[in-house]
Parts: structure tokens; sequence; C-alpha cells
């Protein structure tokens, strides 16, 4: 299933995901912010479980902000874990 999730408090646009029927990531895509920071997290969490990623990436900082694009990426597959339940 592919979802769209509008981010806050980060350069990134929007995250694009593709998730499969039972919670695995089959791809995350960043619009915006910086290039290889994204390609990098959306190649590490390729193939692992929402939940997974959610415990590790959720809460990380970027420099003063309150949040970052990990974490953003953390806020949108918990919005994905409650629509799919």
């Amino acid at each position: 299933m592919k979802y769209t999730y509008k981010p806050s408090g980060v350069c990134s646009m929007t995250i694009e995901l593709d998730i499969s029927d039972e919670g695995i990531i089959n791809e995350v895509r960043f619009v915006g912010g910086c290039s290889g920071n994204a390609q990098g997290i959306s190649a590490l969490v390729k193939g692992a479980r929402i939940s997974d990623v959610i415990d590790r990436l959720k809460g990380i900082r970027c420099g003063h902000r309150n949040t970052s694009c990990p974490d953003q990426l953390a806020r949108a597959l918990e919005q994905v874990a409650v629509q799919k339940t």
C-alpha cells in the first residue's frame, strides 16, 4: 500500500512510503531535504518491520530542532500502523 506523509519542522517536503500488507517497508522516498541522508535512511529501512523502524528512529533530533527526517519517518510510520489496524 502506498502512503504520503507531509513532515513538519524539517527540510523534506514529503515522505512517500510503500508498505506491504504484512507491515514490511518496501520503499521510502523523501522529497526535498538532504539527498544523501534521505537515500541512506531509505536504504537502511527497506525490508524492515514498521515497528522496528519506529523504535529505532523516533525521537532523533537534527541540531537544535525537536525533530529530524528520521523522526518524521517514524511519525509517518506510526500513522500507517494506525491505518492498518
